[in-house]
């Protein structure tokens, strides 16, 4: 298994000979207004691209965990072929379809493709009225013969579905979404450095790539303050924090 990180929750993903592309994000830096009702006024992406959009491959197939514009784009909509295979959340489907794709499959509990078996999987984007208004979202878990289990957790925070992710998948690698996103009121819709800490003593068994870190203006943890906090916690083994365009190899016997 090979996985890059492209930039915030984009994803690259090598895995039983299947190309995946994950909640692309296609925008130039400064192209889209600040989230609302954030303290952090600046223009998003707050980052550019890596490299060029041009050197973005086609991929099998695209992922979509859900429809927030940090996750699927405009620009995203308009450079990847209409052709292209993408797979989504029960109740995204007319999102896709309305901008031209013509293969699209919302994925109910699981799916298979080339000989990986996805399943799909809960999270909590949010907690009270605020994660009720951020809607459904889905994480996804990859498993393939001689491959590492992969769990794509997707925009939630720390909560009983993932713990029950965890549980029955046992993956040998977590991908989080931390950078602790949120508003001027409420609590955080994504990991914090709590919650990543949380998952990494509920299961020491797994491997944590964490994503989704400054890019986008209420993620208000950053790349060091999560570095330094599991430095502090003694978990620096358990956790990997790419930086954009960093590619990661992850072996069967890693898990």
């Amino acid at each position: 298994m090979n996985l890059q990180l492209i930039r915030h929750a984009t994803l690259w993903l090598e895995y039983a000979g299947v190309t995946v592309l994950i909640d692309p994000m296609f925008s130039d830096a400064g192209a889209n207004p600040p989230i609302m009702n954030t303290a952090n006024p600046r223009r998003n992406p707050i980052v550019p691209l890596p490299f060029p959009l041009a050197e973005i491959g086609q991929p099998d197939v695209v992922i979509v965990t859900h429809l927030h514009g940090d996750h699927w784009d405009r620009a995203a909509a308009e450079a990847i072929p209409k052709s292209t295979p993408i797979l989504c959340q029960p109740g995204d489907e007319g999102a896709f379809t309305a901008a031209g794709f013509t293969s699209v499959t919302a994925i109910q509990e699981s799916y298979i493709i080339r000989g990986v078996t996805l399943f799909r999987t809960g999270g909590q984007h949010g907690t009270g009225e605020i994660g009720k208004l951020m809607g459904q979202v889905s994480g996804f878990v990859f498993k393939a013969e001689n491959e590492p289990t992969l769990y794509l957790a997707g925009d939630t925070i720390w909560c009983d579905d993932v713990q029950r992710a965890l549980e029955v998948h046992q993956p040998a690698w977590t991908v989080v979404n931390a950078g602790g996103a949120q508003f001027e009121v409420g609590d955080p819709i994504t990991m914090d450095a709590n919650d990543v800490v949380s998952l990494c003593r509920y299961a020491p068994f797994t491997h944590i790539v964490a994503v989704h870190m400054d890019t986008i203006n209420h993620c208000h943890v950053t790349r060091a303050d999560l570095l330094s906090r599991l430095e502090m916690e003694g978990l620096l083994n358990q956790l990997v924090i790419p930086g954009d365009g960093e590619w990661l190899s992850c072996s069967l016997d890693e898990g």
